[in-house]
């Protein structure tokens, strides 16, 4: 077990800096508005969320590369994109030049949502999985904390401190690219390719307690099962095929992306001195983390339905508030406590679920490309929010924006309790014949 925790911490450090480049921008924010003068807008569309198309592209195509070339090749190209991503955002001196980076950093975050979570799912035990893919997550909160908190560091290094702040990224991700050299491959995707001997050598690590032979046979029989013609848009993968598009959809729908991606802003809009928001930001960076710690905790023993339970009812009652505080005008701490409350019902619901469940539901064959719909899904609406935030912000008002998002989580909720089934305890094999036969 200790090889297969190393591997999965090693694989899902690519979710440290999936946070940190994801929010590390928040503090440069506003400061890149005022050096380059430009509209709300442009600055929302191109200059913030460029890095979000990017992402977007990374998704959709991410599933090519970590079937054919593998999980491990796909993570290495991912390091190398994040390392010059930051190194390029640092150096650059127009808008232009600073997106083309940022977009390159944002390849490596979609393309990191599909090949570490299938990495993982497919070296964990069945009653290890929930745990050690929802690690991903935990490196991505640990991420966005670190990047809150050095963006506060930062903030008065030299005459343009965002150089600072986006720059420094370039540390973790080159050490990240070490890190992946140490995993092997995955062996479900070995037996994919054909390569059963090396399968058999990691399978024997993973399960040292079970016939290996006849584990191996099962995920042959399963792979040839499996024609090189299906994809998962035919009628047998409809179920799991609708089940990642909501779980994605009602990820992003609950606002936490563009609150992320603006919490100083948000924070300022609500009274907040300029220090003080920062400082804010860095309260939501630890309750983040505390709160996602406590869902790689419960996800494999109260499974991941009870815990979106939980996070959609946390979600109705936070965003709830957070509107009528804009609304009412109150003051004081009382926006930063309730976006503390929402920040800690998505890291134990949605954020500890997510990733994890979509790794589980479609075939080891299909798994790539059905992260890839998943995870699209999950970043075209990540995009888009958050570059219309400055806007709706100046012309509508924040209250109206958070009490939408309070009415997608009463969806969301009506989701979890009609329609998400739970995958607990059941191998990947298990999972694929139930998802693809019983719906």
């Amino acid at each position: 077990m200790n090889k297969i925790l190393i591997w999965s911490i090693s694989a899902a450090l690519a979710g440290f800096l999936f946070g940190f480049d994801t929010v590390v921008i928040s503090g440069a924010d506003k400061q890149l508005q005022e050096l380059w003068n430009t509209s709300d807008a442009f600055h929302g569309s191109v200059v913030m969320a460029m890095a979000l198309w990017g992402t977007v592209v990374g998704a959709i195509f991410g599933g090519i590369p970590t079937n054919r070339f593998g999980r491990k090749n796909t993570l290495l190209i991912i390091g190398i994109l994040y390392f010059v991503s930051a190194l390029g955002s640092a150096l650059v001196d127009d808008p232009i030049s600073f997106a083309v980076f940022r977009f390159l950093g944002g390849l490596g975050v979609g393309a990191s949502t599909i090949a570490a979570p299938a990495f993982v799912s497919e070296i964990a035990p069945a009653d290890q999985r929930g745990k050690l893919v929802s690690l991903y997550q935990f490196n991505i909160v640990l991420g966005i904390l670190i990047a809150f908190l050095s963006n506060y560091l930062l903030r008065n290094t030299g005459d343009e401190p965002w150089r600072w702040m986006v720059g420094v990224e370039a540390i973790p991700a080159f050490l990240y690219i070490i890190f992946v050299f140490m995993i092997p491959r995955s062996p479900r995707w070995l037996v994919s390719k054909g390569r059963f001997q090396e399968a058999e050598k990691v399978l024997a690590v993973i399960h040292p307690d079970m016939d290996i032979k006849m584990k191996l046979q099962e995920i042959k029989d399963l792979d040839q099962n499996e024609l090189t013609g299906e994809n998962i848009f035919m009628k047998k993968y409809r179920f799991p095929l609708i089940l990642a598009f909501l779980i994605a959809f009602f990820n992003q729908v609950s606002g936490i992306n563009a609150f992320l991606y603006y919490a100083p802003r948000i924070f300022e809009s609500a009274g907040l001195g300029q220090s003080t928001a920062f400082l804010s930001s860095i309260g939501i960076g630890v309750v983040n983390l505390l709160f996602t710690l406590l869902g790689v905790f419960l996800i494999d023993k109260l499974g991941r339905k009870q815990l979106m339970l939980f996070g959609s009812i946390g979600y109705i009652i936070s965003l709830s508030l957070v509107a009528a505080a804009f609304f009412l005008n109150w003051g004081g701490m009382s926006v930063p406590i309730f976006l503390f409350l929402f920040i800690a019902s998505h890291a134990i619901g949605q954020g500890a679920v997510i990733w994890v469940f979509i790794s589980e539901i479609f075939p080891n064959r299909l798994r790539a490309s059905g992260q890839a719909f998943g995870s699209s899904t999950h970043w075209v609406l990540a995009a888009i929010i958050p570059s219309t935030i400055p806007y709706l912000f100046t012309n509508i008002g924040p209250g109206y924006v958070f009490a939408f998002f309070a009415f997608m989580m009463f969806l969301q909720l009506l989701f979890v309790i009609f329609m998400m089934p739970e995958t607990k305890g059941k191998s990947l094999e298990e999972l694929s014949l139930e998802m693809s036969s019983t719906k």
